[in-house]
């Protein structure tokens, strides 16, 4: 997800829309979702009823993040315009000086988990512009407004919010001073909280699990959610593909998961441009790029990296990012020698 900054305009006009003056100052304390879900952390986990209540006390609303979630780019944008946003020679720039500034730690990630350093690259390349733009907001405004302000998704942000506030706990912070997305991502690889908790990692060894400033335990964490997500060591991610004239339209972006075989798929009228394995699951893509319309054909890596955000837009940026950037790298060793 991207990172909108909140203004404080917004967050004066929207914290308590049609409250009184009392309840615009009590931020979420006194709303009723808010007070159950106080109730229950005090029950299951143990917090101070004062303490949570002091917090949500400042938890504001912040409209501009119910605008931003209603209008995601992976949902209003065709391929050829999202690609636009992170294929550009300031970020393949810049992520060149991350590689070279991360050599050693990358070469670690991959010797320990298998992904490809530029796969890591490119995911905090896309996130947060390699830590530059890791998200202008209070993580606790953000999941209190889309917990019980964004019926849609209230249940996932309702959780969300409470493996945050367990995040702070083990950690030891303020949760009123840390920062992230509209929709509560953290750090350089943007992790939601359950993501914080279940897949960040000490990759540094020194006792402390830091992915908003430490780019050791931000690239070990990223290594190590892929493989948590299915990543195949030196297997391909995705391949270009030929239609021919009765193609079946039907299997078209119909799954994110590989459901089907590039066998399948090719007696379905997909073939693939490189030589695959017919017995390799598989996923038939259409995306509408600058030149038309392009058909490729998804491998198990590729889903894995939908596993970061359940978007093909997503992942083809970050696939195509990362061998501008393997290209790169390529190319600089070769004028070296």
């Amino acid at each position: 997800m991207r990172t909108l900054l909140a203004t404080a305009v917004a967050s004066l006009v929207f914290s308590a829309p049609f409250a009184g003056a009392g309840e615009q100052a009590a931020g979420y304390k006194l709303n009723p979702q808010a007070q159950s879900f106080i109730d229950t952390l005090v029950k299951e986990e143990n917090f101070e009823r004062k303490e949570l209540e002091a917090w949500f006390a400042q938890a504001q609303k912040q409209q501009s993040i119910l605008d931003a979630i209603a209008r995601p780019a992976e949902k209003t944008k065709t391929w050829a315009e999202y690609q636009d946003i992170f294929l550009t020679s300031s970020r393949l720039e810049k992520g060149v000086e991350f590689w070279k500034a991360n050599r050693e730690t990358l070469q670690r990630a991959e010797e320990q988990y298998g992904v490809p350093p530029q796969i890591i690259v490119a995911i905090i390349g896309v996130e947060t512009r390699y830590g530059a733009h890791k998200g202008g907001y209070r993580v606790m405004d953000a999941l209190s407004t889309l917990a019980f302000d964004y019926p849609p998704r209230s249940p996932f942000f309702t959780k969300e919010l409470r493996q945050f506030l367990l995040l702070a706990r083990e950690q030891q912070r303020d949760p009123l001073t840390l920062k992230g997305s509209y929709a509560g991502a953290m750090g350089y690889g943007q992790f939601m909280p359950s993501s914080y908790r279940a897949y960040a990692t000490d990759f540094d060894g020194d006792g402390f699990v830091d992915i908003w400033e430490n780019t050791e335990d931000a690239i070990g964490s990223v290594a190590n959610y892929f493989v948590r997500h299915g990543w195949q060591q030196g297997e391909s991610v995705v391949h270009r593909a030929r239609v021919n004239g009765d193609y079946d339209t039907e299997v078209l972006n119909d799954s994110l998961k590989p459901l089907h075989t590039v066998g399948k798929l090719k007696a379905k009228g997909f073939t693939p441009l490189d030589k695959l394995p017919a017995d390799a699951s598989a996923s038939a893509i259409k995306l509408e790029g600058k030149q038309g319309a392009e058909f490729w054909i998804g491998l198990q890596n590729f889903y894995a990296i939908t596993r970061y955000n359940h978007s093909r837009l997503y992942a083809m940026a970050v696939y195509q990012l990362s061998e501008q950037l393997r290209e790169a790298m390529d190319q600089q060793a070769v004028a070296r020698q």
